[in-house]
């Protein structure tokens, strides 16, 4: 199957795109919820073997993104100069996209379901607003309790998702021949949502970080936390 390209791409030698990231800047860590940005009062060191218990998530989470990063960087790559990877199929090409979001999909899914819940408990920065809080929230109910907005790292999931869905709907159609495939197309799909993406992967291992979760767990209760 011949080699697919952007229209305009020529043969010429293409050089390799410097940025893989959709965004050069730094991002920002999670914004805490105004109740909790009152400065805090500074803890003692950790010992490097407690550091590395209370730092265990951070580590697991990261990872997975890594995994999420590296195809991220081969399919955007790709994208930009217009021309495959050496040696890839077309249909290895789309099916490593169909891939990255399934993959991230179900990423999701179980963070969501079994990961985040139990954070939320104590960590706003994974409260998904389904859960009551004090009266003052967005949503009074009734006993003058109510729900508070989904916390950033929550709403990002979704934004990612909605990007997600718009790559895997084209990817399909080439990938059945319905539509031939344009790696300009491809690259448009993934700007919709990449900046949100390397945003939330840096956040989230953040959140997950020593120095943050030991402001809410204990070192013997970090056991009972898993992925």
């Amino acid at each position: 199957m011949s080699t697919t390209t952007a229209p305009g791409s020529g043969s010429d030698p293409v050089s390799k795109p410097q940025p893989v990231a959709p965004s050069a800047s730094k991002p920002e860590p999670c914004t805490k919820p105004e109740e909790q940005q009152e400065e805090e009062p500074s803890l003692p060191p950790l010992s490097p073997s407690d550091f590395k218990q209370y730092n265990r998530l951070a580590e697991h989470m990261d990872m997975f993104h890594s995994h999420f990063r590296q195809s991220w960087t081969l399919l955007y790559e790709a994208a930009s100069s217009g021309h495959r990877p050496k040696n890839m199929s077309l249909r290895a090409f789309i099916n490593t996209g169909l891939q990255l979001v399934s993959h991230l999909e179900a990423h999701h899914s179980i963070e969501e379901a079994y990961v985040f819940p139990k954070l939320a408990k104590r960590m706003p920065e994974f409260r998904s607003g389904k859960q009551d809080v004090p009266h003052g929230g967005e949503e009074v109910k009734k006993g003058g309790r109510g729900k508070k907005k989904a916390a950033e790292l929550i709403r990002q999931h979704v934004e990612i998702h909605k990007g997600m869905d718009g790559l895997r709907e084209y990817l399909q159609k080439c990938l059945s021949g319905e539509q031939p495939l344009e790696m300009s197309v491809v690259k448009t799909q993934m700007d919709t949502w990449g900046d949100v993406l390397w945003t939330h992967l840096d956040q989230e291992v953040q959140a997950l970080g020593a120095e943050n979760m030991r402001r809410y767990w204990s070192l013997d209760e970090m056991w009972g936390l898993s992925m």
